[in-house]
């Protein structure tokens, strides 16, 4: 405590000393680099520093996360979709309680997976099928479009069928018509989103996304009302580790809820939302202007400045995390705990439970409007999963290879490919098997995500590819103003607010021109012709704890992967 106290004085010290030094630099219009330095710094050095000020501080904090929300709720939607509902209602049927350890694991594993994926999107400007057709060879690159492209098959399934089974039970619409009838209102907003366009127009879709989450939600919170659900005690002993994880109906439920969860689509899309806001801050600022060729190649050749990363990315991770542990976490746990309390112990086990059936069960046993509620959540979160699965292949589509066709032809084409399958199924299966292949879809996204993942570790663990250069703009138009030097000093000035745009350029612009009136601009170590200087970089690749902490939860998922096909090769019995 003395040292800091010490510390604290030495710093204010330095700062009188500085002010004094430069008492006599005045131009001509008055301004010193003395006043400059008052304008940057920081508040806690200021005598008028009172808890109003922290007040201020923290609303201006808030208002400015709020300006980040949408990338998140985006991605959480990959973790709520009709295939969690089918393993959740499997789980609950068969164990009641006892998965939800499995629930909240698998939610961290997402939640770590999701924050490397903000990092490299942010760092590479690329999304991860971008860095695979970059960075790998042409034949590893097209292995992994192909297992990519089979995922979203797979996310398909769960996704276009839920919907399907929540228009036929809610206004008593054919399967086969309710497929269809998804693709078309997928392919409608698909063509709506425009990923390259204005960030308003990103907002709007953003908004709409956001809004069938919180619908969602909110339905869940009042089925949760509605629900018998017994001691609390039990609910919060699910979520402590038990033996029924590891049982073999246990650990296939398990391995699905996983693979429900931390879904491989969902690792393109997070690595994929993180670029937008990056690329307006630089349009912004001036280090980026992209032209008519960049725009078509989706901006291909756009990486993020320093100052841009350093604005956002702490932003951005923080509201994916807050997405994940409150709006994700919630609708999954809720999913299982009322199949839990309405299914377990009755005639139905988990071979038998589905969707169509907790919908009977929960207008049976509590009343016809939580049955219904059930199934609206089901509506909403199908549509918005179908969303952003149909983003989710376009980016891999666009990402992994180089096409020469439109791209709504493009969008379409892939798009019609990945639902024929699940076509098919309702045609030929109908209701009957629908909940096994919901499931088994599951488990072959949590086959899949090792080797999806993989590129992911390797790209944000090497140096090479996770490096951002701190004193220029490369590969972006310079700003008309100066940029700052190897320190970056220029990076905090911009968190105070804004008034011009969404991230403070007119703080940005004042301290720019309070520096370009000082006569001497070495005091601040700006540069004002970065053609001549040697780029430095600052490395942003994993550290060793995370690297290490990566590769554990990439062996933990390839292990239980290895151990589940070993155990149906030895025709183990496993229940879906």
């Amino acid at each position: 405590m003395v040292q800091q106290r010490y510390e604290h004085l030495a710093t204010d010290e330095s700062i009188e000393t500085n002010e004094t030094s430069t008492k006599d630099n005045a131009n001509d219009n008055g301004t010193t680099t003395a006043d400059v330095i008052d304008f940057v710094r920081p508040t806690s050095l200021n005598s008028g520093y009172s808890h109003d000020d922290s007040k201020n501080r923290i609303v201006q904090v808030l208002l400015k996360y709020m300006k980040f929300v949408g990338p998140g709720l985006m991605v959480s939607v990959s973790y709520m979709d009709p295939g969690n509902y089918s393993t959740a209602v499997a789980a609950g049927s068969a164990h009641r309680y006892k998965l939800l350890f499995s629930i909240l694991v698998s939610n961290f594993m997402a939640a770590f997976w999701q924050c490397l994926c903000a990092k490299l999107g942010a760092v590479t400007g690329l999304d991860l099928a971008q860095n695979c057709k970059k960075h790998l060879p042409f034949g590893l690159n097209i292995a992994l479009y192909i297992l990519a492209e089979i995922a979203i098959v797979a996310t398909d399934l769960a996704e276009v069928v839920g919907t399907a089974i929540s228009l036929n039970i809610l206004f008593d619409v054919p399967l086969a018509l309710g497929v269809v009838l998804t693709v078309i209102d997928v392919l409608i907003v698909l063509m709506a989103y425009k990923p390259n366009g204005s960030m308003k127009w990103i907002r709007i879709f953003e908004a709409f996304v956001s809004f069938l989450v919180v619908m969602t939600v909110i339905c869940f919170g009042i089925e949760l009302f509605y629900a018998d659900l017994g001691p609390a005690k039990e609910i919060f002993k699910g979520f402590l580790p038990s033996r029924a994880v590891i049982d073999a109906d246990g650990l296939y439920l398990s391995l699905a809820i996983l693979g429900a969860t931390v879904m491989p689509h969902s690792l393109y899309l997070g690595s994929g939302v993180v670029q937008p806001r990056l690329r307006d801050y630089d349009i912004n600022k001036g280090y980026y202007k992209p032209d008519m060729n960049d725009i078509e190649n989706n901006h291909d050749n756009y990486k993020p400045s320093f100052e841009a990363i350093n604005e956002t990315l702490h932003y951005t991770m923080a509201e994916l995390l807050v997405s994940l542990f409150t709006v994700a976490l919630f609708v999954n746990c809720s999913i299982l705990i009322v199949s839990g309390a309405t299914l377990y112990g009755t005639t139905q086990n988990s071979e038998e439970a589905d969707l169509f059936s907790i919908y009977n069960l929960l207008c049976s046993t509590l009343s016809k409007s939580a049955g219904t509620i059930f199934v609206v959540a089901l509506l909403f979160s199908g549509q918005s999963s179908g969303i952003v699965c149909t983003l989710s292949g376009q980016m891999v589509s666009e990402g992994f290879l180089n096409w020469t066709i439109a791209p709504a032809l493009r969008r379409s084409a892939t798009r019609a490919v990945a639902i024929t399958p699940c076509l098919i199924l309702v045609l030929v299966a109908g209701r009957n098997g629908l909940s096994g292949a919901l499931n088994a879809s599951q488990v072959v996204l949590s086959l899949l995500l090792p080797f999806v993942s993989a590129p992911l570790l390797y790209f944000t663990s090497n140096k090479k590819i996770m490096r951002v250069q701190v004193n220029g703009h490369n590969d972006c138009q310079q700003p008309s103003k100066s940029s700052t030097g190897s320190n970056n000093k220029s990076i905090p000035f911009n968190d105070e607010g804004s008034h011009q745009d969404e991230f403070g350029a007119d703080e940005s612009i004042e301290l720019q021109d309070l520096l370009k009136s000082s006569p001497k601009q070495t005091d601040t170590n700006i540069v004002t012709n970065t053609d001549d200087i040697t780029p430095e970089y600052k490395d942003m690749s994993n550290s060793l704890f995370t690297t290490i902490a990566a590769i554990a939860v990439w062996l933990l998922v390839s292990v239980l992967n290895f151990y589940m096909l070993v155990s149906f090769a030895s025709n183990q019995e496993v229940h879906v």
